[in-house]
């Protein structure tokens, strides 16, 4: 699936050689070359990941991820740091500073792949472009399809139809089955943190989404709690289906 990746570098040459590569693997780019710009460029845009270098011209990319680390908006974004630094000791405070992986210069396009995706796959699992199969439901982030498993014949599919948004939906409350999501968390990650509508919106959506999965039986996977949000759960409980 499509991210958005900030990559923060100074070096332009490096900085539109991974540009390049990470567009070309189908992902959406945002480029800095000082933290300061950086932090005006999220401000605006929230993205999926950072690609961090450790050494820039106003401060140190270490110092930086700790800004990101503080505060509320950004402290769930990932981070890999970036760097031709490969003591031990530096690692280790690159990952102290909150960064989730830490690869060294020179890199291959390959490798950083490698590593956004496992990063991905670890800390936004609605990311990434793994299948995921829970409750007869077996949903392609790939494909954007969805089906579903026949009780009669465990081993037949059906497609189910949803729009993108239901599909979002449908995807996120997958990708962290039995946690509970409030209406706000579901707005930013699902619609983004710069689209600024009600809340009430989501309910709208989740009964969408459950009108389309009762005609398959599966309308009880998504889960009302009650004063709280929703979850995905394959442990049924009629008190929480609204």
């Amino acid at each position: 699936m499509a991210v958005t990746i900030l990559i923060v570098e100074d070096e332009l040459a490096i900085q539109e050689l991974i540009a390049l590569n990470l567009k070309r693997a189908g992902h959406m780019v945002l480029c800095a070359e000082s933290a300061e710009q950086a932090r005006k460029m999220v401000n605006n845009v929230l993205p999926d990941l950072v690609l961090l270098d450790w050494m820039l011209p106003d401060m140190s990319g270490i110092e930086f991820a700790h800004k990101l680390r503080r505060e509320d908006r950004t402290k769930a974004i990932p981070i890999i740091m970036l760097t031709a630094r490969s003591q031990e000791s530096d690692k280790i405070a690159g990952l102290e500073a909150g960064a989730d992986d830490y690869i060294t210069k020179p890199f291959s396009p390959r490798e950083l792949l490698a590593r956004i995706k496992a990063v991905l796959r670890r800390r936004l699992p609605e990311m990434s472009d793994e299948i995921i199969e829970i409750g007869g439901l077996k949903l392609d982030p790939t494909t954007h399809r969805v089906h579903v498993y026949t009780s009669d014949e465990p081993e037949k599919l059906s497609e189910i139809s949803l729009g993108p948004t239901e599909f979002r939906l449908l995807h996120y409350l997958m990708a962290y089955k039995e946690r509970v999501h409030t209406r706000s968390q579901l707005l930013d990650r699902v619609w983004g943190d710069h689209v600024f509508i009600e809340d009430r919106t989501v309910d709208v959506h989740i009964r969408r989404l459950r009108k389309i999965l009762e005609a398959v039986g599966k309308e009880n996977l998504v889960q009302t709690v009650r004063g709280t949000g929703y979850r995905f759960s394959v442990e049924c409980n009629e008190e929480n289906i609204e």
